[in-house]
């Protein structure tokens, strides 16, 4: 099962209110929330993060506004750990099947652990992410987020 179709399981099976939205795949934060019709701040920017120190070794997806920065050292503080950086490009296929920009706001690893900005729940009805794939993106109600993305939320934002 692709990350896409995990995702979309997932929305249905919590009835989530949600749409995809087919787009061209494109790098730009501002492009693609016009595609959407959506503010850039309303976009779920997930990275994956590779935390160490005080004996941890863990990966954390974070999770914030897209008009936001994600502070490293929040991050691992997250968790218990020390210093956080990006991960590799392999990590990020590895625990996520995605390329990054097309990461959703979910993690379906047992190895990954997810960390969300409370800044997400505070602006918006809705947010906006890649679906898994870089041409398709889901809206969905930020109420249904808050009740289904089993992570933690922490101030990881600068």
């Amino acid at each position: 099962m692709t990350t896409h179709e995990k995702l979309i399981a997932l929305l249905n099976q919590h009835n989530a209110r949600y749409r995809v939205v087919e787009h061209p795949a494109t790098g730009k934060c501002e492009a693609v929330a016009e595609i959407r019709g959506t503010e850039v701040g309303q976009g779920a920017k997930a990275l994956v993060c590779h935390v160490k120190g005080n004996g941890i070794k863990q990966h954390v997806l974070a999770v914030l506004p897209a008009d936001q920065q994600a502070d490293l050292s929040k991050v691992a503080e997250s968790v218990g750990g020390r210093r956080a950086s990006l991960a590799s490009p392999a990590e990020v296929d590895a625990l996520t099947g995605c390329v990054f920009g097309a990461i959703p706001p979910f993690s379906f690893h047992p190895d990954l652990r997810l960390v969300v900005d409370p800044l997400l729940f505070e602006r918006y009805d809705e947010i906006a992410f890649n679906a898994g794939l870089l041409e398709k993106s889901v809206v969905m109600s930020v109420a249904d987020y808050r009740t289904m993305h089993n992570g933690n939320v922490m101030k990881i934002i600068c």
